[in-house]
Formats: structure tokens, C-alpha cells, sequence
């Protein structure tokens, strides 16, 4: 093989983390320029007054393929939600739940309104098809949405309105089920195959272990690249950075300038999530609650420490809401939220104390910078310049995780060949 290149990383997200974390393993120096002044991207948890604040509302699927591979699940100490949602429709909350896992709500969820008993079945042989990989063989063109693979199982209108929409709305943040079929059948595999959870100290803490072994001084944090030159880069300061090996770590708009590429700004899927502070707990367990009804500005509601207490400080509890549309000014998005949880909830909400709302302009990649094919295409872009990022993959953060190992392998590869 030959001498061990320099390798120069822009962006210290999960893609470029893992990147870095497979090629320091393998012996290569790397280094990782972050624009910012932290680690993980949009994966990333603040502390606020003793609570722990993740940028947006996420959540960790612990199906994911990748994931399990590349990261320690003992030491994320991962605090499971339940096995489904409860379903706030005409009134009530009604349970939707996974009757492999939760065997003690089948009755109640048999009975729900929520879709008819017919739909229930049909989603044990959704279910089914998805952990053995069959749900785009149903549609036999991966690139067909998502709204399609409903259809194809026959699942009623009611079923697809008052569950389907508002649980996949908060998923893929669109809310018309355009999200490409293969994409869905990675994410639901994944809700299939494993329990949903938060670690025990935030989604950051998925980062945070990613850089355990790399040596120090492998991250630059408020390092931002104003362009590439070859394999090396200039900073916004700058600052030349020469390397052997280039790796774009970015998000998909980033990327593209950074090679110069003039091309229409794709619509990016963003999302507002709102966090409060309250002295009681309004719904107890750890559930996801989805708005199953056509009105008002929320999407769904999580009461955050009731998953993980670790969450909140003693005697508090942390809910994040997250709402369909952005609203101005800030001041009148809290007083529709406020009416809509009011008759969720009751008057308790006017206790409720506001402690930050996120607005994350590119929560996900498009739609259309997403393709299957990525999934098969080299990471290799030129000689001594690699991609990798989610859009590379299915848009997901296993599919980031995957990206940035799929380019270190191709770097390595690369290397020994040479």
C-alpha cells in the first residue's frame, strides 16, 4: 500500500464523524473542519436550565442496521418510547400499538376508531413485509410514494387520515406521503425491528461517541470552508488547508456550492418544534401523541422525560410540540399552540412555561436529492475527492452513519489499490 494520505473532512456530522472514526481506526491522519461551534450535525442536545434540549424533536430507532454496527447501545443507555402512539381523535386519545410488543393493548387498539378492524390486520402484513424487505416488491418501482404503498394495501381513507398521515407527516416532515417508497420501507423496517428511544443524554450523545477515539485535536470547531481548490481547501479566514484526500461531509445545498455547482434550490423539508416547561405531567407513559384530526397548527406532542427522565430536573417535565407550519411572529405561533394543547390538555397548559422554539430550516434532505441508486454509486466523486452525507443514502441517520463509512471504505480501497 501506499504512504498513508492526509485526509481533510468539511463537516463534523454523523457522516463525517463516521468517516473519520473508520479511517483513524485504519491508521490514516484525519482532520474535520466544522463551521460550527459543535459536533453532530442536527444531531445535536444543548443544556438549558437543567433540561436537555435536542435541536428539533428526534428520536433514535435502534432497527437501524447501521446503527447497531456502529455504535455502543449500552452506552447511549437508550430509554425506550412505547411501541406505538397514542391518537388524539374527536376528542380522546386512543391507542395504536405494536401488538407484538405491547400484547396488553390489542384490545383497546382493536376497538379504537382510529381505521377499522380490517386496517388492523392489514398493518400486521405491512409489518411483515416490511422486516423481510417486501414493501417495494409490492410497488415493484422504489421511486413510487409512499401514499401509493398505503393504496396497494388497501388501507381505508379514515385509517390513512387519522394515523398514517399525521405519523409519517412527523417522520418524513411532508405531509402529502410523497416520500419515495424505499425510503419508507428503511425507516419502517426500522420502527419493525427495534424499540424507539432517546439516550439517556440526547440524540448528541450519538456524536459524542463517534469521536471517543479520535485523537485530539482531529476537529476543528467554527472552521468554515469558502471553497475547494483540488483536494485541499481555503477557510473563510483564509487559511489554506492543504490535504491528500478530500471528503465533503455536508448537507446537500453545502456540498453543491462547495463544488461549484449553480443548480435551483431544491424545496427542503424543515421543521418547529417548541419546548415547555411544566410542573405536572399532562399524559402519562412514554407515547408519541399524534394530532389525528384535520385542524390546528399541531403535529404531535411528546412529553419528553417521561421516556427519559434524564431529560428534565426533578419535579419538571419536558414537552416538545411540534407544529405542521412556521407562524409569524413567534408570539402568535405560542397562542395557537397554547389554544390547540388547551383542549388537549385543559387549563394545566397556562402553566406551561415557554423555554425555546427550533426552527431548523433543512431538518431533512429533499425529496429529490434522494435516489436509490446513491445507495450503489461510489462515494469517489474524482481522484482525492469523496461525498457522503444522508442525501447520499435514504436521507435518515443510519443513512448518514452508512454514507460516511461507504466513503471511508472507498478511500481505504483506493489506497491499497494503489
Amino acid at each position: 500500500m501506499a504512504s498513508t494520505p492526509n485526509v481533510l473532512i468539511i463537516g463534523a456530522g454523523l457522516a463525517g464523524l463516521a468517516c473519520a472514526r473508520r479511517l483513524t481506526n485504519s491508521g490514516f491522519a484525519c482532520t474535520v473542519l466544522e463551521a460550527s461551534d459543535g459536533i453532530g450535525g442536527r444531531v445535536r442536545t444543548d443544556r438549558v436550565e437543567g433540561f436537555q434540549l435536542d435541536r428539533g424533536f428526534q428520536v433514535f430507532l435502534a432497527g437501524y442496521p447501521e446503527a447497531r454496527e456502529a455504535l455502543d447501545y449500552s452506552v447511549l443507555e437508550l430509554m425506550p418510547f412505547h411501541a406505538g402512539a397514542l391518537v388524539r381523535h374527536d376528542g380522546r386519545f386512543h391507542v395504536m400499538s405494536d401488538p407484538f410488543r405491547r400484547p396488553e393493548d390489542l384490545p383497546q387498539m382493536l376497538l379504537s376508531p382510529i381505521g377499522s378492524l380490517a386496517d388492523k390486520f392489514r398493518m400486521l402484513r405491512m409489518r411483515r413485509d416490511a422486516l423481510q424487505q417486501r414493501l417495494c416488491s409490492v410497488m415493484r418501482d422504489p421511486a413510487r410514494p409512499t401514499r401509493d404503498v398505503l393504496q396497494a394495501y388497501d388501507f381505508s381513507d379514515a385509517m390513512v387520515r387519522h394515523f398514517f398521515r399525521p405519523f409519517l407527516s412527523g417522520v418524513f416532515l411532508e405531509s402529502e406521503l410523497n416520500t419515495p417508497c424505499w425510503i419508507f420501507e428503511v425507516v419502517w423496517a426500522a420502527f419493525c425491528r427495534g424499540v424507539t428511544a432517546l439516550p439517556r443524554d440526547g440524540m448528541g450523545a450519538i456524536a459524542q461517541q463517534l469521536t471517543a477515539t479520535l485523537p485530539p485535536g482531529t476537529i476543528r470547531l467554527n472552521q468554515a470552508v469558502q471553497e475547494i481548490q483540488g483536494s485541499s481547501v481555503v477557510l473563510e479566514s483564509g487559511e489554506p488547508c492543504k490535504a491528500d484526500v478530500l471528503v465533503v461531509a455536508t448537507d446537500d445545498a453545502a456540498a453543491a456550492r462547495l463544488r461549484g455547482e449553480h443548480r435551483p434550490s431544491a424545496l427542503s423539508r424543515g421543521s418547529v418544534t417548541i419546548y415547555f416547561d411544566a410542573p405536572a405531567v399532562p399524559q402519562r407513559g412514554p407515547w408519541l401523541i399524534l394530532n389525528g384530526d384535520d385542524d390546528g397548527v399541531v403535529r404531535t406532542v411528546c412529553v419528553l422525560s417521561e421516556t427519559a427522565p434524564s431529560y428534565a430536573p426533578p419535579g419538571r417535565a419536558l414537552i416538545s410540540v411540534t407544529v405542521i407550519e412556521q407562524m409569524d411572529p413567534q408570539s402568535d405561533l405560542l397562542q395557537a399552540v397554547r389554544r390547540h394543547l388547551q383542549s388537549w390538555f385543559g387549563s394545566q397548559v397556562d402553566e406551561w412555561r415557554h423555554l425555546r422554539t427550533d426552527r431548523i430550516q433543512r431538518a431533512l434532505p429533499p425529496l429529490d436529492a434522494l435516489s436509490p441508486g446513491n445507495r450503489t454509486t461510489s462515494p469517489r466523486l474524482a481522484a482525492g475527492l469523496y461525498l457522503c452525507g444522508d442525501y447520499r443514502e435514504s436521507g435518515t441517520l443510519d443513512g448518514a452513519l452508512r454514507s460516511g463509512r461507504r466513503a471511508a471504505e472507498a478511500i481505504l480501497d483506493d489506497y491499497a489499490q494503489s
